[in-house]
């Protein structure tokens, strides 16, 4: 992968990272301006619900901002782009749909057999 390559992929992944800590900060305001004081017991119900999903899709996203670290730090060590099962490049297009791939579309699906056969 060239450099102009690495600069595209580096500029995606840190402004994605920057989107989601920027939301992360958004739900911490909120959590800390919204108390669930609602006087019946079914409004505070339906908020505790709401807000039990909002931080499920903010666990999701810490998550996700792990693993855009992780390919930041391959980005820096040269090992982006590669398949860390084969050794493959990974496709231009699947980087740039999956920005924190590390595997080739094949290593995937035979991981992902290998994960289904393990669970049945």
């Amino acid at each position: 992968m060239c450099d102009r390559q690495l600069a595209y992929f580096r500029r995606k992944l840190i402004s994605w990272r920057d989107e989601l800590q920027q939301d992360a900060q958004e739900t911490r305001d909120e959590l800390a301006a919204d108390s669930l004081r609602e006087p019946d017991l079914s409004d505070r119900a339906s908020a505790e619900s709401d807000w039990t999903v909002h931080l499920r899709k903010r666990d999701r996203a810490r998550k996700l901002v792990s693993k855009i670290n992780a390919a930041l730090r391959r980005i820096e060590t040269g090992e982006y782009g590669l398949c860390e099962v084969t050794g493959e490049p990974i496709g231009l297009g699947r980087l740039d749909a999956r920005p924190t791939a590390t595997m080739t579309v094949e290593a995937q699906e035979a991981h992902e057999r290998t994960e289904k056969v393990s669970r049945d």
